[in-house]
């Protein structure tokens, strides 16, 4: 297992059991508009990859599609077991599938690819093991400059963190800067790169107080909860503030609604 693969493993066995209640309120908003690009529908067989605790490959059962979930974190798997008990999940690395060729009528992947050491050999793995005329689709968050909530939080650690401290290489934040790029690197896989459908969906996140946001990165996140554990106690308490001030002008009703971007794409096998 190479560096930043174990840094990932570790961290999501460590955190898995948070995933529900900080995270699962924003990213599930996401699981709806990835199934309609990707065009699960009933009959289907779909791969969900890092399916995390399981909500896409219970969103695709209930369009009618046989799902199969695969992450590399046995806590998550043991959670997705739990909570949908009939659907099946499974240990599994993303970038070394251990499905046949040609076995899926669609892969999905929720905010997956930005865990792993090289997401364009995830895509290569996505693209092998689907069917002829198979999709692929995937989720990965917006720029920081489309991306209000990325934005606060990536201000706030630019100003006041020490951004020297030792983490493991891994891919870009935001994966590729363009759909372009996108399709570039899809077509590298395999993929026919004019099918490809593009778009940025946006929604609200809603969370209970202006600290909840810094808790959430420093107690429940990996990439960036690294990078806080690094800082000495003068700069997160700067970092707290520094957050605490961005998210207050989304005050909506007794707590705040945040405004996040992805990128939802698809693409079909040649």
């Amino acid at each position: 297992m190479d560096a930043f693969t174990e840094f990932e493993h570790e961290g999501w066995e460590r955190v898995a059991d948070k995933y529900d209640s900080v995270w699962s309120s924003s990213t599930r908003q996401f699981i709806a508009p990835l199934l309609d690009a990707a065009e699960v529908h009933e009959g289907m067989s779909v791969l969900d990859v890092g399916c995390g605790p399981g909500y896409v490959s219970a969103a695709a059962t209930e369009r009618g599609a046989t799902a199969v979930g695969v992450d590399f974190s046995r806590e998550m798997v043991g959670i997705a077991r739990r909570m949908f008990p009939r659907i099946e999940f499974r240990e599994g690395d993303a970038q070394k599938l251990s499905f046949a060729d040609e076995t899926f009528d669609r892969v999905v992947a929720n905010f997956a690819l930005l865990h792993l050491t090289s997401p364009e050999r995830a895509c290569a793995e996505a693209y092998r093991v689907l069917k002829p005329d198979g999709m692929f689709g995937f989720t990965t968050w917006a720029r920081v400059e489309e991306n209000p909530f990325v934005k606060l939080v990536d201000d706030a650690i630019q100003a006041h963190a020490n951004l020297e401290v030792s983490l493991p290489p891994g891919p870009p934040y935001y994966l590729f800067e363009s759909p372009e790029a996108f399709r570039a690197a899809l077509e590298r896989a395999g993929f026919d790169g004019p099918s490809m459908k593009f778009k940025v969906h946006r929604i609200e996140w809603k969370v209970p107080t202006a600290r909840f946001v810094f808790d959430a990165e420093l107690k429940a996140g990996v990439r960036t909860a690294g990078l806080l554990a690094r800082q000495t106690p003068e700069a997160l308490s700067a970092i707290q503030a520094a957050i605490e001030q961005a998210v207050r002008p989304y005050a909506h009703g007794d707590g705040f609604a945040i405004p996040k971007a992805a990128y939802v794409v698809a693409v079909r096998k040649r």
